[in-house]
């Protein structure tokens, strides 16, 4: 009885948006979709930080100083167990399932469902590596949680664009969840939107930007809402540098361009490797986690995706030897996560690298007495260059930054920058590090970025 009343509403639903203007209609469901995006983000975090408690005594997502805090076996074996129970969930899972005839049409990755599939997201699957990646996370392994974020997102607009039928596009709602969950997961509505126009639709078509804008701004005002903050990484405001300076972090963009192709075949490396191993799925999540436990022994920045190590990277950068030493056991820690398969993001990772790699280049002009800008400067500019140089989508890049950091005067200097990064990396890499040749077009696969992962 129940199911013929849930019937009869879905039909008056689908009957009532069919009576609206298509443009209506995909702005009517694009709201919904950032509404519904924005809460369960927020309840993907309460539940993250919550596993994080239990597991390893973090508070709000601050694993380095759980890290700091844990006994030295502890640290060095916690993210091998959780990497080994999310290895084992998957493999049961996979065992387990037998796919339905009509599978073949869904996809478990939200990129490929927008760029080359039909909208349709396994929610079995993605439910499974959502679940799989907080077990990851919350141990302290290198990979991001956004990623889950906007997964999980993506799937709620996939599931919402079936239940309304042929009264809307399926690729278009999906593609809404995506900028929503990134909007709400970084607090950036600009760069989520446009992160969908210049990388999933490969337009800038105001018939398809349109819903995708109300969709991540929806989302960021529900989150802000919700007790989230505005900027994500807080920063003193910085002044627009002099124009020597200008040019000289013009010429390290195009360092930075060659920079993140080189992190993306490191990614692939990485991955090439632990194909070759031959090891089952839970021990070869176990043998990269068990690399990020060891490593944290030496220096604890080495767990998790980086945000905190971005925040002091922004505001008190340590010593120029100490970063270059943290930036180079954070890349290898990336790659083992990364490389094992472990379901995860490299998007805020990146991010990592980039700021970790300006604060560097700000100590090295600063040493040669090339640097009159403030340090922070170098740090915004090294994770602008670097996303670009990885996603190929230097609008995106330019623009997540300056929202994330609240930096709206470095604007002008991050466009060019992104741009100049995006055009050495193409030559370099033509694959970014979703696997896509250019706008819209598939590649062969590449690690899953963040937001987006596998975001």
């Amino acid at each position: 009885m129940m199911a013929l009343h849930w019937r009869k509403a879905l039909r008056i639903l689908r009957a009532g948006f069919a009576k609206l203007d298509p443009p209506w209609r995909d702005l009517v469901v694009a709201a919904v979709v950032g509404t519904a995006s924005a809460i369960a983000v927020s309840g993907f975090k309460l539940v993250l930080f919550t596993l994080e408690t239990l597991f390893v005594g973090a508070h709000q997502g601050h694993l380095v100083v759980a890290a700091r805090s844990l006994p030295p076996e502890l640290r060095a074996i916690a993210p091998a167990a959780g990497a080994l129970t999310a290895g084992i969930l998957l493999w049961i899972a996979a065992r387990g399932h037998s796919p339905a005839p009509t599978s073949k049409a869904k996809s478990g990755d939200y990129i490929e469902a927008v760029a080359i599939g039909n909208g349709h997201l396994d929610l079995r699957g993605g439910l499974l590596k959502v679940a799989a990646s907080m077990l990851v996370v919350s141990t302290g392994g290198a990979v991001g949680r956004e990623g889950a974020m906007v997964l999980l997102a993506a799937m709620l607009a996939s599931t919402l664009g079936r239940l309304l039928g042929h009264t809307s596009d399926l690729r278009l709602v999906v593609s809404c969840g995506a900028a929503a969950g990134l909007a709400a997961a970084y607090h950036a509505p600009l760069a989520g939107a446009v992160f969908v126009a210049e990388i999933l639709l490969g337009s800038l078509a105001l018939a398809q930007l349109g819903p995708v804008v109300v969709a991540a701004v929806a989302a960021f005002g529900i989150s802000i809402a919700l007790g989230e903050n505005a900027v994500l990484f807080s920063v003193p405001a910085i002044g627009m540098p002099d124009a020597p300076q200008v040019m000289l972090l013009l010429a390290l963009s195009l360092l930075g361009g060659v920079c993140g192709a080189a992190l993306m075949r490191w990614l692939r490396t990485a991955r090439s490797l632990f194909e070759r191993s031959k090891l089952s799925q839970p021990l070869a999540f176990a043998l990269g986690g068990l690399v990020v436990g060891v490593l944290s022994l030496w220096r604890p920045e080495v767990w998790g995706n980086g945000y905190s190590s971005i925040q002091q990277q922004l505001t008190t950068p340590a010593e120029g030897a100490i970063i270059a030493l943290v930036l180079l056991l954070k890349l290898i820690a990336i790659g083992a996560s990364t490389g094992s398969g472990a379901p995860g993001g490299v998007f805020t990772p990146t991010l990592f690298t980039g700021a970790a790699g300006g604060a560097l280049a700000a100590s090295a002009m600063a040493g040669l007495s090339l640097s009159t800008a403030p340090e922070p400067v170098y740090a915004v500019v090294g994770m602008a260059v670097l996303l670009a140089a990885t996603t190929h989508a230097p609008v995106m890049s330019a623009l997540m930054i300056f929202e994330m950091t609240g930096q709206y005067t470095l604007l002008p200097l991050l466009l060019p920058a992104c741009v100049l990064a995006t055009l050495v990396s193409r030559q370099l890499a033509p694959l970014s590090i979703y696997g896509l040749k250019g706008p819209g077009e598939l590649g062969q696969p590449a690690p899953k970025a963040e937001g987006p992962p596998s975001a």
